[in-house]
């Protein structure tokens, strides 16, 4: 083994998706330029892919592997002389005979070796079904269903070519027998050059010697100049026998086995329509259709968790605070009495009525599109997009995650083939409002301000994380590399596992945030009801008041809001003691306020998680550049609404 690198070509007539499968594996990280001393084209490529560095090589779209040309003459000695570790042989499944022609070849040169059966879609589309286990059997080596525009069986190939490599799945091609008279020839002729020190597999050497191959005639009349001559006798008897060169047998011979196995292994059937998931798909993955179908979903998801969590934090707040009466007749108004209520029973109603009812619609409708198998289409579609971050689609499951908690949301940058990348995504992942920041962009703007308002916030957010994501992507030193992801079949939700990881994710959250929002309630009611907090608030009026703006109490609050980014909210409820905060805040500073929140450190359970997996010095840096940048914006953000108010 050569370590952790893993050499792959890619092989197959000209026009079969050979090009398509190496864009998609290698996109971000592609070298064009000529093979040495020709003037073919050369095109290489570099991915990672479950701990190896895979170099791909595509070679020149041939239909033999004669040396009639250059790009057959290159293809054949790479193959043999350069010795990839794998040969990936694509093959245009609408067409099965025709390739497996250029596959026979292949086979004969006994390198290990995967079929990519593409074009399945087409296929299928001509009513040709194709027995995969039985080509497989035939063959004897892995034979992969894709369809390479649309990335179906793409990881499925690299898969097979890993366990290729580590010899956990035989792939060295069963030996093509043709006619008795041709084999006996070749087996008689394959004794004779099998100790002469040739690249190439004896029977292969003995079958380019029947075929009159120039190139490998001279290499063996170097070595055993009797070798071609009795190669030259055979083929004449050959001939003798069927009447036609010895050339032309041979190719008459490789077309019969590959009508033979094409006739074994595919059913022509009337043309099938496609199934409803296979619609669904190309729906989703459209380049038109499939980002209308996105957006629609991501609106809709949005539109659920604020509607939900509106009709049930109004509910809650009625039901709630409607226990005050009974609260202060058994507690009384006193010392005792304000920290009962505002420093604990407060803390829990703020907790309730803010973050629960964002919360559970928020894991519902994230979980519901994760078990249907459409956030993988959502990766795959925002592929292009996020490679402008230096980054590829799959980064956009851990930011979707990082919608819910931003903390699986930086585990699930694991998922990302180089440090480098990890430590990208998990930066930008830490950028995007969480469930407990999207308690404040909805219970603050969306709720006082308008749902446009927490749209646009929402939109402003995304414009940001991609600016930082760039600008990390152009800071940081290394090499990007391609989309390579499974792509499940769609599937109607388990309601069961949707309701147990909403409710698993709900047991956490209610775990970690509810003792930190008493906590730090009846915290911050000490502090006010003995005259501490004011100098607190005092010292942080620099950058509260003068540069964002807003109450003097919002200090406080900011700090707390590292443990728990809705703590910033429930607190300010208590502090300026107003449930209705429209009363107490201006729209501009609720967006201030937000702005803040939004892009600040997310909490101190985000932090142990980047210490985790970066370690201190890039988390440390990643924590004190959020905390300046959000400070920083949130101050332009005060001028340019405060200018925007004043002219219109």
């Amino acid at each position: 083994m050569r370590g952790k690198r893993l050499v792959i070509a890619l092989a197959g007539n000209a026009n079969v998706g050979k090009s398509v499968i190496f864009n998609h594996l290698t996109k971000l990280h592609q070298h064009i330029g000529n093979w040495p001393g020709k003037t073919v084209e050369k095109a290489e490529g570099t991915l990672h892919f479950k701990g190896y560095t895979v170099d791909v090589v595509d070679l020149p779209g041939i239909y033999s592997l004669s040396t009639y040309s250059i790009e057959e003459s290159i293809s054949r000695r790479f193959i043999a002389v350069e010795k990839p570790d794998v040969v990936i042989n694509v093959v245009d499944a609408s067409v099965l005979e025709r390739n497996l022609f250029f596959t026979l070849q292949l086979m004969e040169l006994e390198t290990p070796m995967v079929i990519a059966l593409n074009q399945m879609d087409i296929a299928r589309r001509k009513g040709i079904r194709i027995d995969v286990e039985k080509l497989e059997e035939i063959l004897g080596v892995p034979v992969v269903p894709t369809i390479a525009v649309k990335g179906v069986g793409i990881f499925k190939l690299l898969e097979k070519s890993v366990e290729i490599f580590e010899g956990r799945i035989r792939a060295k091609p069963k030996p093509v027998k043709y006619g008795e008279e041709v084999e006996q020839r070749i087996g008689r002729l394959a004794e004779t050059v099998m100790d002469i020190g040739l690249p190439y597999p004896a029977r292969y050497v003995a079958i380019k010697l029947l075929e009159g191959d120039r190139e490998i005639q001279e290499e063996v009349e170097k070595a055993k100049p009797q070798a071609v001559d009795f190669a030259r006798m055979l083929g004449e008897e050959l001939e003798r026998l069927h009447g036609h060169s010895c050339p032309t047998l041979i190719t008459s011979e490789r077309y019969q086995a590959a009508n033979c196995i094409a006739r074994e292994v595919q059913k022509l059937t009337p043309p099938l329509k496609p199934t409803l998931g296979e619609k669904i798909h190309n729906l989703t993955t459209h380049r038109v259709t499939g980002y209308l179908v996105m957006a629609a979903t991501l609106l809709s998801m949005f539109f659920f968790v604020f509607g939900v969590g509106n009709i049930f934090s109004e509910f809650l707040t009625d039901l709630l605070y409607g226990l005050e009466p009974f609260f202060e007749g058994f507690f009384g108004t006193g010392f005792l009495g304000q920290l009962a209520w505002g420093g604990v029973f407060e803390g829990l109603i703020a907790g309730a009525t803010i973050a629960l009812p964002y919360v559970i619609p928020f894991y519902l409708a994230l979980y519901f599109l994760e078990d249907s198998g459409y956030l993988s289409r959502i990766a795959f579609l925002m592929d292009s997009i996020m490679h402008k971050m230096g980054l590829h689609g799959k980064a956009f499951i851990p930011l979707m995650l990082g919608y819910g908690c931003n903390v699986p949301a930086c585990i699930g940058c694991r998922i990302m083939e180089t440090q480098r990348e990890r430590l990208i995504a998990a930066f930008v992942t830490t950028l995007v409002p969480c469930a407990a920041r999207t308690v404040i962009i909805l219970g603050l703007v969306g709720r006082f301000i308008g749902i446009q308002w927490a749209l646009m916030l929402y939109a402003f957010n995304l414009l940001v994380v991609f600016l930082l994501g760039r600008l990390a992507f152009r800071i940081l030193p290394g090499e990007p590399t391609g989309l390579i992801m499974e792509m499940p079949d769609y599937r109607l939700p388990h309601l069961k596992t949707v309701l147990s990881q909403t409710w698993f994710r709900l047991l956490e959250f209610l775990k970690i945030a509810f003792p930190l929002i008493i906590v730090s309630t009846f915290t911050v009611k000490l502090l006010e009801v003995t005259g501490i907090l004011s100098v607190f608030t005092g010292l942080l009026a620099p950058v509260t008041v003068v540069w964002l703006g807003l109450p003097v109490e919002t200090g406080i609050t900011l700090l707390f809001g590292v443990l728990r980014k809705e703590l910033a909210l429930i607190m300010l409820i208590t502090l300026l003691g107003a449930e209705d905060l429209s009363k107490a805040l201006t729209p501009v500073q609720m967006v201030v306020f937000t702005v803040v929140s939004m892009f600040y450190i997310p909490c101190i359970a985000t932090i142990a998680t980047l210490v985790k997996e970066f370690g201190w010095k890039k988390s440390f840096f990643i924590t004190v550049f959020e905390i300046l940048f959000a400070l920083a914006l949130g101050g332009i953000v005060l001028r340019v609404l405060s200018l925007a108010v004043a002219l219109f």
